[in-house]
This record gives C-alpha cells, structure tokens and sequence, in this order.
C-alpha cells in the first residue's frame, strides 16, 4: 500500500526547481547561488538550477544527506566550512586546454618577451600573472612560451605566477600531470623536451620536469578576495573567467589589474569579454583582446 505524503512533503515538491533523486526547491537554488556570489563573485542565473543539480547531487550521496535543504544547512554552518569548499570547487567551470586562444602566445613570443628577455639576461626582474589558471595549462602554456625564446630561464628572475580559487585545480597545476588528449596542443618538441612520459593503465601521461616546474609557482587565490602580492606584473592572463561575474564586480576586477601591472604591461582576456568601468580608459588595445596599459596610467 502506497503511503500518502504529507502536506509539508507535498509543499516542498510544489516550490521544487528540481524534483528527481533529490529536491531542490527554489529556495534551496537561492540560498547555494548567494553563497557562491559571496564567496567568489559568481552570478547564477536562475535557468542553471539543473547545473547546480547535477553537480552537487553527488556531494549529497557522498555525505548521506537527504536534501538540498540538509545540505544547506551544512554549508551555512561553522561545522561545515570545508564542504563550502568542495561546493565552490564542484559549481566552478575548469574549462582550459594548453595554448588556448593560441593568438594570445603569439603576441606574447613576438611583441612582448623579447624585450622582456634582454631584460631578464641583464639582471632584471619579470614577472607573469595567470590570474585563474585552473589545472595549470594555461600557466605552463607562458612558461613553454618563454623557454621557446630562452630555454635556461629558470636562471634568471622570471616566474609566472599561477593562482586558482580551487584548491583541487592548484593542486593539480603544482602536480603537472597530463593525459595525452590534453597534450595534444603542446608541439612535439616541446612536449619530450620540457615533460617526461610515462604509460600506465589509462594510457600515456605526461609530467612537467624540474626545468618548467621551477618557472610556476601555483597558490590557492580568491580574485574577489584580498591580493597578497607586492611586486607588479609585466603582463596577466586573466581569461574567460569575468563572464561569470555581474557587472559591477567585472567593472571593480578590471581597475584592480591597473596597479598590479608595470606601465606598458599587457592584460591577456577572454574572447567574450571587454574591459570596462573606468579601467577602460587605462587600457590601450593591442590586438584581439590583448590591452596594453597606458604609461601614464599609474600618475
């Protein structure tokens, strides 16, 4: 005999964004995207309850909870501040491949490192900013990019910074371990000169030798939160990452850039995004989404 649900079972299905395994209602989807805006900047629309779902449903059958309404609660608590954590991980997109909008690297191989190197070989200090570099690609993307130019840069003072609201993504940047597909951008050249290979049950992996690792420093980073770094960059790669935020947040992130560059240095974006707010008028384009910042920019 089938049981009949009660009034309040019957309320919550009523107000569920998502009814399957678990529910979710719509408060429930409202709660966990004000969290994620406070926490990392990021807006949820409405139409990505599904997303949100799917991503977290397995969060919910790993800790045993019943609901989007316990796992609240969970996240919401003192008790429970490291599965915020594996929230804000599991609703953060990780997109990224080696050389990734390869006209970028382009720009930086042919009008931006070679003054730099000259630079570095005369005792100079640079300095590269991947500002959310996901599983490290896109940092060692830079990296390879400047030991195509000078192979014995470790020697000298230039280190590309790698930073990541995700622990997991940071430790998986400091790891450089790569499967073959995700490879597959990196010329073949550089790929037996810079990592070694190995194979294993899932196929051939490629690990970042000592020569490339030692230009990456990767560190755990929240761009909304406070920046701990004292030196300026000559350039930052900070792509496809803004679209995630309101305006307003996009507006404050771009000014945030302007102090933390050299006067001249380059500010690498996605290709859906522009600079704006009165940063806007600190920058100079310099090619398709590379700005330049202006050298009067710091008076």
């Amino acid at each position: 005999m089938t049981s009949v649900p009660t009034k309040a079972i019957e309320a919550q299905r009523a107000s569920a964004a998502i009814s399957a395994e678990f529910v979710m209602t719509d408060a429930d989807f409202r709660r966990i995207a004000e969290m994620l805006h406070a926490d990392a900047g990021i807006h949820v629309p409405n139409g990505k309850a599904a997303l949100v779902y799917s991503r977290l449903a397995k969060r919910l059958r790993a800790l045993g909870l019943e609901s989007f309404r316990d796992y609240c609660e969970l996240v919401s608590s003192h008790a429970g501040v490291s599965e915020r954590q594996q929230m804000l991980a599991a609703l953060t997109t990780n997109v990224t491949r080696f050389f990734r909008e390869p006209h970028h690297f382009e720009h930086l191989r042919k009008q931006v490192l070679p003054a730099l190197i000259e630079k570095a070989r005369h005792g100079g200090r640079v300095r590269f900013w991947s500002a959310a570099c996901s599983n490290g690609a896109e940092p060692y993307s830079i990296a390879l990019t400047i030991l195509s130019m000078l192979p014995d840069a470790a020697n000298y003072d230039i280190r590309v910074l790698a930073t990541d609201i995700d622990p997991n993504m940071v430790a998986e940047g400091t790891a450089g371990i790569y499967g073959d597909a995700l490879m597959q951008p990196v010329p073949s050249d550089q790929r037996l000169r810079w990592f070694s290979s190995t194979r294993g049950a899932g196929g051939k992996v490629w690990t970042a030798n000592d020569a490339l690792r030692t230009l990456v420093a990767f560190r755990e980073l929240n761009l909304i939160g406070n920046w701990p770094m004292r030196g300026q960059f000559n350039a930052i790669f900070c792509r496809n990452v803004v679209i995630y935020f309101e305006a307003d947040t996009q507006a404050t992130l771009w000014g945030r850039f302007v102090p933390q560059l050299v006067p001249g240095g380059h500010l690498y974006i996605g290709h859906s995004e522009r600079v704006s707010g009165p940063a806007a008028a600190r920058f100079e384009s310099d090619g398709i989404t590379t700005y330049r910042l202006r050298q009067e920019a710091r008076k």
